[in-house]
């Protein structure tokens, strides 16, 4: 028998003594009074108080006991007796296990080394562990565990439990920006007859009782545009994605997005949008404008500063990157250009998919501090207005922060015989691509509106100093065992 066995049958053993004793560990009610902090922060020599939580440690002294007890909040010291709880309560208290949850109730005190505690008066079990904590409790690193685990990595590392609760602070703030905006949030479906919004490879799924094939969404912009034409002026969805393309770093098949539109707006209002919400956002949750990134050793590796955002055309950072004369040479000239510059070029690979790899391999990255990257190529964005100043170009910009986007925004094009024309053509004659039902909403009138897409996940690995998207979603995606 290994050792993890082992341990289980231990616990096991302890779980049928206990009944033995006429005590079931799976049902009791607790109520406790306070949260662990609360009990610490509004101490008084001798309140009674209520608290529950996770058994982290525990240290036997013959007579008398001390376990530490944990919950969200954070962790609080108790100190058992046997001379005040008596002999049988004693004695079912010993049968505590690390993990365990326990009800507390006691009076507050403060030890002889100055720490604020709980004398315990009566107690719980709410519920046995039968399989032991992480061995290292204070630090697991396995990412395997981990990830797959995420239960155990919340229970063994403080630090990434507080960047989960700090991502759910975000969006909640994020929702009361937009409401004080006058935004109204709404649902869309995430199964849709007709894939759009985006270009991007779909999940596929089927219906039963329609008896057709469906698609998971790859983005909210279509039905979210529908509600405009039905005189809904400013709306906003926090909702799941799907793309069935690689995992990375910066890229999960299932990811949250923010998307807002607001009727008589353009790219122009949706840049103060996002500026002004992502500072105000990183003001309420983190209290500061200027983030620092470390590496695991706690040393910075880069700081990015909120206060300062800069604007740049897209045409203006490739020529800088790649050459002044590079919009004047010929495709096959770009090409070539392009790889010895490093990018990687498809052979099937359009003139504009050729300085998109310039712009994505070599340039974004390069885009640590907040950066609005305007006025994008036609053929990138079909759903947006064009330039008056430069028609092969749209009203458009990319939010770059920390070197990647994490919001894009444009003038929406509201011209049906425009769109329609420049939908076909990303749909390259397929007629089954297009979305009709769009179409003939648009058709109905669709006033001038600014929108604008973010990704959750990325800007909260920006706010809260995470390189891997993984550490922002609780459960990413993996392969499995």
């Amino acid at each position: 028998m290994d050792e993890g066995n082992s341990l289980m049958e231990q616990r096991k053993s302890k779980l049928a003594a206990l009944r033995g004793r006429g005590l079931d560990p799976f049902r009791n009610k607790f109520n406790p009074s306070e949260k662990c902090d609360e009990a610490r922060s509004n101490y008084v020599e001798g309140r009674e108080v209520a608290v529950a939580g996770r058994i982290t440690a525990h240290r036997d002294m013959g007579k008398s006991m001390f376990i530490d007890v944990r919950d969200q909040s954070g962790r609080i010291q108790v100190y058992a007796q046997k001379n005040v709880i008596g002999d049988d309560a004693f004695e079912t208290f010993s049968h505590l296990d690390l993990g365990d949850f326990v009800g507390i109730k006691g009076t507050m005190f403060v030890t002889r080394t100055g720490e604020i505690s709980i004398k315990l008066l009566s107690f719980v079990i709410l519920a046995k562990a039968l399989r032991p904590p992480p061995e290292k409790w204070h630090g697991l690193a396995d990412t395997e565990i981990r990830y797959r685990q995420r239960y155990l990595d919340l229970m063994a590392n403080p630090d990434v439990k507080s960047t989960f609760l700090k991502r759910s602070e975000i969006i909640r703030e994020i929702r009361a920006f937009l409401h004080a905006r006058g935004y109204v949030e709404v649902e869309t479906p995430m199964m849709q007859a007709i894939p759009g919004g985006a270009a991007a490879q779909p999940f596929v799924t089927h219906h039963n009782a329609l008896g057709c094939n469906f698609y998971l969404r790859i983005a909210l912009e279509l039905y979210l545009k529908r509600l405009l034409v039905g005189g809904m002026d400013r709306v906003f969805e926090i909702g799941r994605n799907f793309r069935n393309e690689g995992l990375s770093r910066r890229h999960n098949p299932e990811f949250t997005m923010l998307e807002a539109y607001q009727a008589y707006g353009d790219y122009e209002s949706m840049m103060e949008l996002v500026q002004s919400m992502v500072c105000q956002v990183a003001q309420k949750v983190l209290g500061t404008l200027v983030i620092d990134h470390k590496d695991a050793e706690g040393k910075v590796i880069r700081t990015i500063d909120l206060t300062s955002w800069r604007r740049a055309r897209y045409k203006d950072l490739v020529r800088e990157k790649a050459g002044a004369d590079w919009f004047d040479i010929t495709p096959e000239e770009r090409k070539t250009r392009a790889v010895s510059l490093g990018a990687e070029i498809a052979p099937v690979y359009e003139d504009f998919e050729v300085t998109g790899a310039i712009f994505e391999k070599l340039i974004e990255p390069t885009l640590l501090q907040p950066t609005f990257v305007t006025h994008l190529p036609k053929e990138l964005v079909p759903l947006a207005k064009l330039s008056p100043d430069d028609p092969s170009t749209v009203e458009v910009f990319e939010c770059c922060i920390n070197g990647q986007e994490i919001a894009p925004a444009y003038t929406e094009q509201n011209d049906p015989i425009e769109q329609r024309e420049r939908l076909q053509h990303q749909a390259g004659g397929e007629q089954q691509k297009l979305d009709e039902d769009f179409l003939i909403a648009l058709e109905h009138g669709m006033p001038p509106a600014g929108g604008m897409g973010l990704g959750i996940d990325r800007l909260c690995m920006m706010l809260l100093g995470q390189e891997s998207i993984r550490d922002v979603i609780l459960f990413p995606q993996l392969k499995p065992k």
